[in-house]
């Protein structure tokens, strides 16, 4: 399986790697961090096949792990349907599109050149395309337009066919778009025209909501679910009312990729129960279980380090579950994994952590590090006080496993 932790693999030169085959490629790059795995990727013949070969989720997390800016060579090598994912995660906040965003992620798409623009030109969604351009431009002339080119010009900054008039409404955007806008004239002009007529007009009020429709459709397909459901895994349940139910059925074993980043490094019961349970439907529905975590949180996708820490804190909710039911046994706990809904494990250790935070609301101190522990605790989603570990680092981090829990446990008790 995929989840292999990095420290006991064996590390390939980049000589070594290039004699792989293309399928050898793919199951040792899931092995490597980061950063090395896009050095591996751009160094070799078969970049742009390794790069297109990804799921859009696996690209996109690899690019929030090394930062878009340091990872533009891999987003030039990207297909047009990965780019689309990337600008359906990045350009929305909630139900609001973000121009602001999508003129960042444009200036990134156009260091590409022509070929990458009218790539993406083929596959983006008419309707994005004049909800972006109406934010930034305004429109006159067009078709039939018979004023003379004095009143033509008048009250605005550039034409770019001597048919449509523009003008600019973000000055510090102008350069950005003007560029694009003379790639499509020249790329795809019968666009250009149908996009300046329809931004003539009166812009479409439902326009947004349609664009986000089709954004949700999407997303769905790629294993996002909707806001409803993603929030359910967020349900509570009494620990001590849990029940097995060991009704799931899971594919049998074979070869998986994982589309999550390498974050099975440790050494935990999860990680080691994950590569016992070898499965690639298991893979799937844990999978699926981050994205309702991300789209529950909402503005998650905005920062790699946020989107990490949800993936931490899924895992770690699942594996404080899972030591709970199996007593710290591996096979138990792979056993656990195969046979339970992965929502329903999430559920118990929230759960857990959970009654903690209620306890932590009714109690009160003076002392600084019982107070900062405390105000993690009494989070939104309560979180774990790092002065309590062996560093002693003034911060909070997630809840990976029940010793953490006990430990916070015992504390509440003191106080």
């Amino acid at each position: 399986m995929a989840m292999v932790e990095t420290k006991k693999a064996t590390r390939l030169s980049e000589g070594g790697f290039q004699a792989l085959s293309f399928a050898e490629k793919r199951n040792y790059l899931q092995t490597t961090p980061a950063k090395e795995k896009m050095d591996l990727i751009l160094s070799d013949p078969d970049s742009k096949r390794l790069t297109t070969a990804m799921e859009p989720q696996e690209l996109f997390w690899l690019l929030k792990e090394i930062g878009e800016a340091d990872a533009l060579g891999l987003l030039q090598l990207a297909s047009a349907e990965q780019g689309i994912f990337i600008l359906d995660m990045e350009l929305w906040e909630g139900w609001t599109f973000s121009e602001e965003k999508a003129c960042h992620w444009l200036a990134y798409f156009m260091e590409g050149g022509e070929a990458r623009i009218h790539e993406l030109l083929e596959h983006l969604d008419f309707e994005f395309l004049q909800l972006f351009l109406s934010r930034e431009l305004v429109v006159g002339g067009g078709i039939g337009d018979h004023t003379n080119d004095e009143e033509r010009f008048a009250d605005y900054d550039h034409t770019f066919d001597g048919v449509f008039m523009l003008s600019f409404k973000n000055p510090k955007h102008s350069q950005l778009i003007g560029s694009f806008l003379s790639m499509l004239v020249k790329l795809d002009n019968p666009l250009y025209t149908a996009l300046m007529e329809g931004i003539k007009g009166d812009v479409d009020l439902e326009l947004e909501e349609q664009c986000q429709r089709f954004r949700t459709g999407r997303l769905e397909d790629l294993g996002f679910p909707p806001m409803d459901e993603a929030l359910s895994i967020y349900g509570r349940m009494n620990p001590e009312a849990f029940e097995l139910h060991g009704d799931k059925q899971l594919s049998p074993a074979g070869e998986s990729l994982s589309i999550l980043p390498a974050l099975t490094h440790d050494d935990s019961l999860l990680s080691r129960a994950l590569v016992l349970a070898d499965s690639q439907t298991l893979v799937q529905e844990l999978n699926y279980l981050v994205n309702s975590a991300l789209v529950a949180e909402g503005g998650a996708f905005e920062e790699p380090e946020a989107m990490l820490g949800i993936l931490q804190r899924v895992c770690g909710y699942l594996n404080i579950a899972l030591e709970r039911l199996s007593g710290g046994d591996e096979q138990k706990g792979a056993q656990l994994l195969v046979d339970e809904q992965l929502k329903r494990l999430f559920q118990l250790g929230y759960s857990i952590v959970l009654e903690l935070k209620f306890k932590a609301q009714a109690t009160q101190t003076v002392d600084y590090a019982s107070g900062k522990l405390l105000s993690g605790l009494k989070a939104k989603r309560p979180r774990y006080y790092r002065g309590l570990d062996a560093d002693g680092i003034d911060g909070y981090r997630e809840f990976k496993e029940m010793a953490d829990v006990k430990r916070a446990a015992e504390l509440l008790n003191q106080l």
